[in-house]
């Protein structure tokens, strides 16, 4: 019964899900025109923390680069409206939280990865595995429990895995202090990796975080310590939890670095420096994503009893990654709107 309601769900047109041609679309994006070929952009400055300088607010980008950006931005967004459709048909169960609004924060870090460093994240992780190399039929799957997900449908939405991504974890803050083992890790391999460990502003708070800076510090181990400011910890906003609310500077000892996490060229050139900067020998590093969640907490939440619909609207109009980017780089003629136009 559960897998015909599935099937049925999936060939029903009228809901916004994916459809093996839509997905196939994304990737062929590209076609020729006579439009630049590279454009340059600027962007918001980072704000230092005990570091005397700063990512470059000048970035270079092709138009292989922009579309390969835009559709993964948009890809996100897709897969989380997906979810979040087959969690009211009763198809995915348990917890599930999603990323729509905070696309450009993966995104840009992605782009500045290589391929040995390595991503740990808390709960809100479906965007990630889909970057780290699970198609998002495997991270749909996994959600609903089916064997052909990354997890083999036993992990949810709260524990998917791949290579070089250490989850989805389901105890807040706990991944932090595993980031910087992992960190420990490829430095005792003697490799140049870096680890990049996620966590929310609501999990800044948690005693292992500062612990796990101690750690990282004392034995300058190669981790990015980043927090995805969205505003709130479930319902509460940070200023009302934390009586230090620029994140960036809780290190103490650890450099830190605050960047726009809704503009995923900023986050793209903050963690180039970044993934530079504790590849290099230096040890760690205390990054604040500003950003911003459209839907609640999770799928149980509707996210308007603690802030107001037309806060929410403010930010799609104003400040949303994916139509801010698109609006860019159609701009400056780096692509045409029919290139990444999406059925």
């Amino acid at each position: 019964m559960a897998k015909n309601v599935f099937k049925d769900f999936l060939n029903r047109k009228k809901h916004i899900i994916y459809n093996i041609e839509f997905w196939k679309t994304l990737g062929l994006l590209s076609k020729k025109n006579n439009y630049a070929t590279e454009a340059t952009f600027e962007t918001k400055p980072c704000k230092l923390y005990r570091l005397e300088d700063a990512p470059s607010t000048s970035v270079t980008l092709n138009k292989e680069d922009a579309l390969r950006m835009y559709t993964r931005m948009h890809t996100i967004r897709r897969l989380e409206t997906s979810a979040g459709s087959l969690y009211k048909e009763k198809i995915v169960r348990g917890f599930c939280h999603l990323y729509s609004g905070q696309e450009a924060v993966a995104v840009g870090i992605k782009e500045a990865m290589r391929p040995h460093d390595a991503v740990i994240t808390a709960y809100r992780a479906h965007g990630w595995t889909y970057l780290m190399g699970v198609e998002p039929l495997g991270v749909l799957a996994e959600l609903c429990g089916r064997q052909s997900g990354c997890a083999r449908g036993k992990g949810g939405s709260m524990h998917m895995y791949t290579d070089n991504f250490y989850g989805g974890n389901g105890i807040v803050g706990a991944q932090v202090p595993l980031g910087a083992g992992i960190a420990l890790a490829l430095k005792y391999k003697g490799t140049d990796g870096v680890c990049i460990a996620l966590y929310g502003d609501g999990a800044a708070n948690q005693g292992q975080v500062f612990e796990a800076y101690n750690m990282a510090k004392l034995w300058d181990l190669p981790c990015i310590f980043v927090c995805e400011n969205n505003g709130y910890g479930m319902g509460t906003s940070a200023e009302r939890a934390s009586a230090e609310v620029n994140f960036y500077q809780r290190g103490m000892y650890v450099p830190g670095l605050w960047v726009d996490g809704m503009d995923v060229l900023a986050v793209k050139e903050c963690f180039k420096y970044a993934i530079n900067y504790a590849a290099s020998g230096k040890g760690p590093l205390v990054i604040e994503a500003a950003t911003y969640r459209y839907s609640g907490h999770s799928m149980s939440d509707p996210g308007t009893s603690y802030r107001t619909r037309d806060e929410i609207q403010e930010v799609r109009q104003t400040r949303d990654p994916i139509t801010s980017f698109k609006e860019k780089i159609i701009s400056t003629e780096l692509v045409t709107a029919d290139e990444i136009k999406v059925n």
